[in-house]
């Protein structure tokens, strides 16, 4: 059962268009891989999906709550209660908060169980409550960022090079952490330039110049 069905989707910043009729789908508990080189229009592709910055034509449908719904005329904080959860590749963290109020921030009156599922699956994070997010490795930080997105419970998880420039070892629990999301049941687009995830994919597409090729 398909979670996520894009159909024909452009994208453009201003008159310079980045994504050509792109289409695919992201089936539910299924983890999807795009990969491509730099300026294939992978960030574009979740910035669309997202509703942040970009203008886009086409069609993107999502399963919420409700069934199906076609939500590319849906802001981004609707589409963000409706289960869409989204790491950028920047992480966007609040540098001066900590921890516990990054996570916090993130889940609202709604913190509890999603949250305690996000720091069971990044335990360092639990020695690092009372840290500030500025204060953090690079590698812990992208644990938070994800770990943030998770506490806001979303049912498909969109991520942007989650494991790029990152120490190995956090590498090894961050790709772990987003597997045991996968079995789960959680549906999860991940866009990289390595091959990190891909070896563990369920599918793999590639990004050419704003197209999809099969892999």
């Amino acid at each position: 059962m398909p979670m996520l069905e894009i159909d024909g989707l452009s994208a453009f910043y201003g008159p310079a268009q980045a994504l050509f009729g792109v289409s695919l789908q992201v089936q539910a508990g299924e983890l999807l891989v795009l990969q491509g080189l730099n300026g294939a229009g992978k960030s574009t592709l979740l910035k669309a999906l997202m509703g942040l910055e970009v203008r886009t034509e086409g069609r993107i449908g999502y399963r919420a709550s409700s069934g199906m719904q076609a939500i590319e005329r849906w802001r981004t904080h609707r589409r963000a209660q409706a289960g869409l959860g989204y790491v950028a590749e920047d992480r966007r963290l609040f540098g001066d908060l900590t921890v516990r109020e990054n996570l916090r921030v993130a889940a609202g009156r709604d913190a509890g169980a999603h949250e305690a599922r996000a720091l069971d699956l990044f335990p360092v994070l639990k020695t690092l409550l009372d840290r500030p997010a500025a204060q953090m490795s690079g590698g812990q930080q992208q644990m938070l960022a994800i770990a943030r997105t998770l506490a806001t419970g979303p049912r498909l998880l969109l991520l942007d090079e989650p494991c790029e420039g990152i120490a190995p070892v956090l590498v090894e629990a961050i790709r772990d952490a987003l597997l045991a999301l996968r079995n789960d049941g959680m549906a999860l687009l991940v866009v990289e330039q390595n091959r990190l995830l891909a070896a563990h994919a369920d599918r793999l597409l590639w990004l050419v110049a704003g197209k999809v090729r099969a892999s």
